[in-house]
């Protein structure tokens, strides 16, 4: 078996098509026919063409058996709060395509049943990143209590407490929305965070820590419970393209001009497609 994850899509519709045609031609020189492609979320919003690519992503995950699935990013949870009314349109989205799609509701049927991390040998893939007093279990576990949320009968409801900064820190402790929104924000937002994993939300440059803030990478906390596993994540263009011991980071700007990554995890192979830069709606880059 390979196992192929590709970074942020964010609505690029030509360059996924191409990416899976790489893929698949790099999975055949070992006579595998049918990779696992894993997508690190934002498969849509503010590239040129959201429909067009969460109708093809959906449609191969439904045909693949499992082999085909994607975690969710802060952009596909956006979608599904502007889907049911909780949140406006930003000038920068690209989803009034989605929403007034023929096909709408099982389009956002499909991404509310996306999982928010998923476990494989030696790895497990989230968009953003893992707060540093979770193991990789523990965190596919509280993914788990959010899945259930996403759904449930009380998706709106969730949604509409979904968003927000605090908790910033993670505690057994938190219940109720508040647990969650910590999940979620660690999962879907997360960049830098404190040694004690107080998390930071206005940094967004690139992975150097401050050392008048006290903010760090969350992967270079030390101590890191996570940190024997290789965490797999996107979210993160101003990092770019990311390959440690341990640690894989995908983003690589697509939808701002750079590439498309995707890393087979079993060699770690890397294969990228070169992307135009869009102007998103809102004239920002």
């Amino acid at each position: 078996m390979k196992t192929y994850v590709i970074g942020d899509l964010q609505g690029c519709h030509e360059q996924a098509l191409a990416m899976l045609d790489r893929i698949r031609e790099h999975a055949a020189e070992d006579g595998v026919a049918e990779p696992a492609i894993l997508f690190a979320g934002d498969l849509i919003n503010r590239g040129p063409d959201s429909l067009a690519t969460l109708r093809h992503v959906r449609k191969l995950a439904m045909a693949s058996g499992g082999l085909i699935d994607s975690v969710l990013g802060n952009h596909d949870l956006h979608l599904l709060a502007v889907a049911y009314g909780i949140r406006p349109e930003h000038k920068s989205d690209t989803l009034a395509e989605i929403l007034h799609a023929p096909d709408r509701d099982e389009l956002i049927d499909w991404v509310r049943h996306r999982p928010l991390a998923i476990r494989l040998p030696g790895h497990v893939l989230v968009h953003a990143g893992l707060l540093p007093q979770w193991t990789p279990a523990q965190a596919v576990a509280l993914a788990g209590e959010v899945h259930e949320m996403l759904r449930g009968d009380g998706l709106e409801e969730f949604l509409a407490e979904m968003y927000g900064n605090l908790p910033d820190q993670w505690s057994d402790d938190l219940q109720g929305a508040d647990r969650l929104r910590c999940i979620i924000n660690a999962m879907t937002r997360l960049r830098f965070c404190s040694a004690d994993g107080v998390m930071d939300f206005k940094m967004k440059e690139s992975g150097t820590a401050d050392e008048a803030s006290g903010l760090m990478p969350w992967f270079d906390v030390p101590g890191r419970r996570s940190a024997r596993e290789t965490v797999v994540f996107g979210h993160w263009s101003a990092l770019g393209l990311t390959i440690k011991p341990h640690l894989i980071g995908l983003d690589s700007g697509c939808v701002w001009g750079g590439q498309l990554s995707a890393v087979c995890l079993e060699d770690r192979s890397l294969l990228q497609v070169q992307c135009p830069e869009f102007q998103t709606p809102g004239g920002k880059k």
